[in-house]
């Protein structure tokens, strides 16, 4: 039985619901439902009561609320004394991301295991969002940190939101956007756009607001994007992670009426993580929470 099973079942009994306990776990209702149902199967009872008001657990479900909650605290208390132990570790991880993902989350996870555990090898793959959930789901990844695409993760795939990020606009200063006082997408649409190629969420996202707009770049990296903004190719267009400053020759400032993209945590539904892969897992996930300001 998997443990993230158990996970999903208590959170089901908490929120008393399928689609907020989805929502908490960072995957689909569909897939919330098919991992339930599963594990219904291999414990041999019935666990939920479902109808239109939500759910709530049967009276076997009720019994075993214990013990899956000491299931899943023993495998946190399994990760954290492995992430605070001197030992070093074998095995390989292989991870995904996008460039702008694996220069802010990914790269500084990578530091970390490099000085704390230098038996354990990886590798990291960029590229864009679709590519890189195919390769997770073709099992050439293990996981991956992505933007979000538009609907549901593929089947097969589980998605766990990290953070969301802002869209912003990278300008020279003496661009006439940085005198405005807000800028939004109709003002975005009057100039020439340096952006993430096509097959990105950022590409996505410029596209179903401004189709008609005049792309001169489409980079394969944030770091071209701004440095194509700095020359006077166009308006930079990116999401924004952390709080670095912007580089120098750009001022970046906000998309006003732009909806914030999301950053998730990528992994096959079926997927049996090695100690390394939950190692890694859980320093991703810490990573995320100080880029967003939450308590680890």
């Amino acid at each position: 039985m998997r443990v993230e099973r158990a996970r999903y079942f208590l959170a089901a009994v908490r929120t008393g619901s399928l689609r907020s306990a989805a929502a908490a776990c960072g995957v689909s209702q569909p897939t919330i439902g098919q991992q339930l149902t599963t594990l219904e199967e291999e414990l041999d009872v019935v666990l939920l009561t479902r109808n239109r008001g939500g759910v709530r657990p049967t009276p076997a479900g009720e019994a075993l609320v214990g013990p899956l909650t000491r299931l899943v605290a023993a495998e946190d208390a399994v990760c954290e004394a492995a992430l605070a132990s001197n030992g070093t570790y074998q095995g390989r991880v292989a991870i995904g991301g996008g460039s702008a993902t694996v220069e802010t989350i990914v790269a500084p996870v990578m530091g970390r295991l490099l000085t704390d555990h230098p038996g354990l090898r990886f590798s990291v793959r960029e590229g864009s969002s679709g590519d890189i959930e195919r390769a997770v789901m073709a099992g050439d990844l293990d996981l991956a940190v992505a933007t979000t695409p538009d609907g549901p993760a593929p089947g097969g795939l589980t998605r766990r939101r990290l953070l969301t990020a802002p869209l912003v606009v990278y300008a020279r200063p003496d661009h006439p956007l940085t005198r405005r006082r807000e800028v939004t997408w109709a003002d975005l649409g009057r100039w020439p756009i340096v952006t993430m190629r096509p097959g990105t969420v950022m590409h996505q996202q410029l596209r179903r607001h401004l189709p008609d707009a005049e792309v001169m770049v489409e980079a394969m990296s944030a770091g071209t994007v701004r440095t194509m903004a700095a020359e006077g190719a166009g308006v930079g267009l990116l999401a924004h992670f952390g709080t670095r400053p912007p580089p120098t020759g750009l001022v970046r400032f906000p998309l006003a009426d732009a909806e914030p993209v999301e950053v998730s945590l990528v992994q096959r539904v079926d997927s049996q993580p090695s100690r390394s892969s939950v190692i890694v897992r859980r320093l991703i996930i810490a990573r995320a929470d100080e880029l967003s300001g939450r308590p680890g």
